[in-house]
This record gives C-alpha cells, structure tokens and sequence, in this order.
C-alpha cells in the first residue's frame, strides 16, 4: 500500500462561502498514481468543514441561511468574551464560526476505484468556509494501491 500526503491551499472570501474542490482533488489523485484505495480529505481549522453534497448554488445559499439560523453572528457567546480569555490582540470573536464547523464535519473519505472518486452523479466534495476571508489549507492522504 502507498500513502500520498499533499495539500490543498485556498484563499477564501468573505464570510460564509462554499467552494467545490472535486477538480482539485481529482488533479491530486491522478499525480498520485493510486489507483485502487481511499482518499481522506481533511480540513486542520476549527472554523471551516469539508461536505460531500450538490454543487448547485441555490443549495448553498440554503446552507448559508440554515447555518445562521442555527448560530446566529449575534448572539452572546462565552467563546466571545476575549477579555476572559489569552488570546492575541486581533482575535475575532467567533464563536458562531466554531459552532457551525462542530455542526458540520472537518473531513470526508472518499473511495478510490480505478483512479476515479466513487462520487455519485450529483456528489461533489465541498469545503465550507465559516469565518473568511483567510488562506486555508486542506490535507489529502490517499492511500492504496498503484
């Protein structure tokens, strides 16, 4: 068995935002010669999430809205009470950003069969940013055989 590890960088926007990462990952996959296995997609930041989901636009702004409802920017957090807590003097408060990344998830395997993504049809890998703009970094191991 082979292991690849390599990494994704993305400069975010803004905000919540979604971006379809598929093509980015099927670039790394084909370089990296695995052709039956799996491929972890793995996000290292407490404020984004990575989704297999539809790449269709109006889903995504349903996304946006559904996640602040559920932590709205303006609530009273304790995450958010920076005065309380060691951190650096530019820390955003952001507890609406953590909370919505604990309701998502921070990673997705994928199958590998014959070098392909067993994605279906409508699946796309996602990569959901909840506290942007920023540079993020996604790490992708894919294992398996050549």
């Amino acid at each position: 068995m082979h292991i690849v590890n390599t990494t994704l960088d993305i400069q975010t926007d803004a905000g919540i935002q979604v971006y379809d990462v598929t093509s980015d990952i099927k670039d790394k996959l084909a370089h990296s010669g695995i052709h039956q296995g799996h491929i972890v997609v793995f996000s290292q930041h407490t404020t984004t999430a990575i989704a297999i989901n539809e790449n269709e636009e109006r889903l995504w702004a349903d996304l946006k809205t559904y996640l602040t409802k559920l932590a709205p920017l303006d609530e009273a957090y304790l995450h958010n009470d920076l005065h309380l807590r060691d951190v650096p003097p530019e820390e955003p408060e952001n507890a609406h950003s953590h909370l919505m990344a604990m309701t998502l998830s921070s990673s997705e395997t994928i199958p590998v069969i014959n070098g392909k993504l067993a994605l279906g049809q409508w699946q796309s890998v996602l990569f959901v940013e909840l506290d942007g703009p920023r540079p993020r970094e996604l790490l992708l191991q894919i294992m398996g055989n050549r």
